[in-house]
């Protein structure tokens, strides 16, 4: 791990210019809003840069940054988009920063259980919520879902694809109220019924709609996120400085604080 974690700071290093600067362009996935927030604060306290930030869907964003848009640090909520970039000569090294994985959001007054969970999801009278496929990696990562519910009931692929409804990710999508979260005002307003969308969603949905309920899915439906970091070419040295502290205990303490899997922490030793 210490070999891999100095071979990463060389590497990025290696990409960032030394041209000044006063922000740190940092593009994220919207699932990141509440923790690289809180984490672009805590960089800016510590070295006295502050981060300038977007957040919008990773597959919009990657073709933002392909085509032309400046950006310095990208974050995605797969490790795809940034590889592409790292593929076509625009971005540096691609390292995985967090995890995170999807959970179903059940609208008030609804029963459902983990047991039961593609029974219901397949019962036409239900309005099934999900993200864009290939505009947000959180679409795709809902029809894996679609894929692996196939392999127990035949037929369950087309089922649900056929009747998912993208109500968020895509370049038309509704926005998200500012401070507000999206999904949970979604379910509260009947939009859906269920939404397949991140855990890490519990915390702000539970704050704003304490009634909506969140159900883990079976391990047989069970899909992760890998989520992907990367320096953008020309990024500033003090760009290089964000993606290092992303990256450090204390980076990933808060990534982990706001319900991520942090790769990066130490073990606690007893």
């Amino acid at each position: 791990m210490l070999r891999i974690a100095l071979a990463l700071m060389v590497a990025t290093l290696s990409m960032a210019s030394a041209h000044a600067t006063d922000t740190v362009l940092l593009h994220a996935a919207g699932s990141l809003r509440g923790a690289l927030t809180e984490i672009s604060q805590a960089f800016q306290q510590q070295h006295g840069t502050a981060v300038t930030q977007r957040y919008a869907p990773s597959g919009l964003l990657r073709d933002a940054i392909q085509g032309g848009e400046k950006s310095e640090v990208f974050a995605s909520a797969n490790m795809s988009h940034p590889q592409s970039l790292a593929k076509a000569g625009k971005a540096g090294p691609v390292v995985l920063f967090a995890r995170n994985e999807l959970c179903a959001f059940i609208r008030p007054g609804l029963s459902i259980t983990t047991s039961n969970l593609l029974d219901r999801m397949l019962d036409p009278a239900i309005k099934l919520g999900t993200s864009t496929p290939k505009a947000d990696p959180a679409g795709d990562y809902a029809f894996q879902v679609f894929a692996r519910a196939d392999a127990i009931r035949a037929g369950s692929k087309a089922a649900l694809e056929a009747k998912a409804l993208q109500l968020t990710g895509g370049p038309t999508s509704r926005q998200p109220q500012a401070g507000r979260n999206l999904y949970g005002d979604l379910l509260a307003e009947g939009a859906a019924d269920i939404f397949l969308a991140y855990c890490t969603n519990e915390g702000p949905i539970s704050k704003e709609q304490p009634a909506i309920g969140m159900v883990r899915l079976p391990e047989t439906l069970a899909v992760g996120a890998d989520y992907g970091l990367a320096l953008v070419n020309g990024a500033s040295i003090k760009a290089a400085g964000l993606v290092m502290f992303i990256l450090s205990p204390d980076g990933q303490r808060l990534l982990a604080k706001h319900g991520f899997t942090a790769p990066g922490l130490p073990r606690e030793n007893p």
